[in-house]
């Protein structure tokens, strides 16, 4: 591969210093080798006084910025998906110094055996920040109201059932011997419940300002501003993917494969990508197949899926509509036409028109 740097330098990022290895492109030789603390003014610093290079990384949480920083110094990064690096070193060992060298050697001898991954722009990373924090503060507010239900429990009493938005009007139902011990947690799970409006309402908030495509995921039903908005910074440019079928192996959502000879076994689904936006999509498809759920060829398509038989077949339809939700919501994107749920069973065939 054509190499428009002399030469490649592979850096194994650590939480407090970073291993690097800088390799001549002619000749493969060792040029440098060394460490330095994983700071902005460190590596700014470091990288300033090289001349423009092709830097190799992994994804982790400082590779963001990282990337940022050298990108805006001239230099190449390539960001390689660390499942693929895991793969062709083939060694469970772990040592900073040889996995700076090993990207060092993949990057300079072909780029695409790392698999690179584009990044997220800063302002998503912020924007995927609120959305994680509010899915944080729902999960400590669950893992409460699961204590407080199973204390109460032990003394052979059951607290109604009740949303998890009012869990905290139920203080008065707890026996008066726990009611001392619970206060603490019953304050804490009315706070979270206050955060997680506060979240809700600057998510609405961003998707009217920044984000109108989540108008058009919006449609579809059970797709809310949550779901909308983590689709649309998840996937960021619409045009990355040729084909609207891509978007779901890039969630995760199709099978995994590992045919050799005559041997192809049916896999579970390969759960890569973006984990918060792959739950929010099968709560949707949750949504979709339920009793709540309007009638749609989404909805027709996933029950007939169902109704096939077999083990976990409700648990495979829900997939599959999450699968095919995915794929919907980035046709709407890219053509920004209407949703139309029933726009299947619309489309009379020519020759049942004429029988009837």
């Amino acid at each position: 591969m054509e190499q428009h740097s002399t030469m490649t330098i592979g850096v194994d990022l650590g939480d407090k210093r970073s291993h690097l290895y800088v390799l001549d492109n002619q000749s493969g030789e060792e040029l440098e080798r060394g460490d330095i603390a994983t700071r902005q003014k460190s590596v700014q610093k470091w990288f300033s006084r090289r001349e423009p290079a092709t830097v190799v990384i992994e994804v982790g949480s400082d590779s963001g910025w990282v990337s940022r920083v050298l990108t805006e110094l001239g230099h190449e990064v390539l960001v390689a998906d660390p499942r693929r690096v895991r793969r062709l070193a083939g060694n469970d060992d772990k040592d900073d110094a040889l996995d700076a060298e090993f990207l060092a050697r993949i990057g300079r001898m072909d780029r695409k055996l790392l698999k690179p991954i584009k990044l997220r722009s800063e302002p998503t990373q912020c924007a995927l920040g609120l959305l994680r924090s509010r899915d944080e503060l729902v999960q400590a507010r669950t893992k409460l109201i699961n204590h407080v239900r199973g204390a109460v429990k032990t003394l052979g009493v059951r607290l109604p059932n009740s949303s998890t938005e009012s869990f905290h009007k139920l203080q008065a139902q707890i026996p008066q011997q726990l009611r001392e011990s619970l206060s603490a947690v019953i304050i804490c799970i009315e706070s979270l419940t206050e955060q997680i409006r506060c979240c809700e309402r600057l998510i609405e908030q961003k998707c009217e300002r920044e984000y109108p495509q989540t108008e058009l995921f919006r449609q579809v039903a059970g797709v809310g501003a949550i779901t909308a908005l983590a689709f649309a910074l998840v996937i960021e440019e619409p045009s990355r993917f040729s084909r609207s079928r891509t978007v779901g192996a890039y969630l995760g959502l199709t099978r995994r494969k590992y045919k050799s000879g005559q041997s192809d076994p049916e896999l579970r689904i390969s759960k890569r990508g973006d984990r918060l936006l792959r739950r929010l999509l099968v709560n949707s498809a949750h949504y979709i197949l339920g009793p709540f759920g309007p009638d749609s060829d989404l909805r027709r398509w996933g029950l007939k899926y169902a109704a096939g038989g077999g083990k976990n077949a409700k648990k495979r339809a829900v997939v599959a509509v999450a699968r095919k939700l995915a794929v919907l919501l980035h046709r709407l994107w890219t053509t920004g036409e209407q949703y139309e749920p029933l726009r299947n069973n619309s489309r009379t065939p020519q020759g049942a028109a004429e029988a009837v």
